[in-house]
């Protein structure tokens, strides 16, 4: 199982760093991870995999969204299902 992680916000150091280690707490794989910076706007989409998550899927995009709010950034999880879902021809 996998989920698609994106992450916008203002660039400051250790946005991946943060993301990352929250990622490790709850045994989260990164399996591929694209980042840009456009002026002082940093942007992240990450793939990442979900089957030895430690807590239940609604769980962990609760914390990452606590963590996108605590460091003033947007963190959106979607789980690989829904954007399947959502961009099937």
């Amino acid at each position: 199982m996998k989920a698609v992680i994106t992450v916008v916000g203002k660039d400051v150091v250790g946005i991946i760093a943060a993301v990352s280690n929250e990622l490790v707490k709850y045994n989260v794989n990164i399996v591929d991870i694209s980042q840009s910076v456009f002026d002082d706007i940093f942007a992240m989409v990450m793939m990442v995999d979900i089957s030895g998550c430690t807590i239940p899927f609604t769980s962990f995009v609760d914390e990452l969204n606590s963590l996108g709010e605590s460091r003033g950034l947007k963190i959106h999880t979607m789980h690989e299902d829904i954007f399947n879902s959502m961009h099937k021809i």
